[in-house]
């Protein structure tokens, strides 16, 4: 049995540096997609928290409106003509700031 072991070669370099360019690959799909999402989630997540009573924010379908109400996953907006509609914070893109 200690033949069959002593038998067996290690691997020369060349194994290893067939894997070099996938294992690149993965790096550089982290650093330019996945690390660069997942800092936008949390500034995004950090907007829709931060949101009070009163903001004037735009949702994703474009309805502009001021925060009259919030709840825990939804929001109510006010818009022309004193009209009420509820959405879910995720449909929030951003808030609007005061030109002033």
């Amino acid at each position: 049995m200690m033949n069959f072991l002593l038998d067996m070669e290690m691997p020369d370099a060349s194994a290893y540096v067939s894997f070099l360019p996938l294992v690149v690959l993965i790096v550089l799909f982290y650093f330019l997609l996945i690390r660069p999402q997942k800092k936008r989630e949390k500034q995004d997540k950090a907007m829709r928290e931060s949101i009070v009573v009163g903001n004037q924010i735009c949702t994703i379908g474009g309805v502009v409106g001021r925060v009259v109400k919030i709840n825990d996953d939804d929001i109510v907006l006010e818009t022309s003509g004193s009209t009420r509609i509820r959405f879910q914070k995720w449909a929030i893109r951003n808030v609007i700031e005061d030109e002033e």
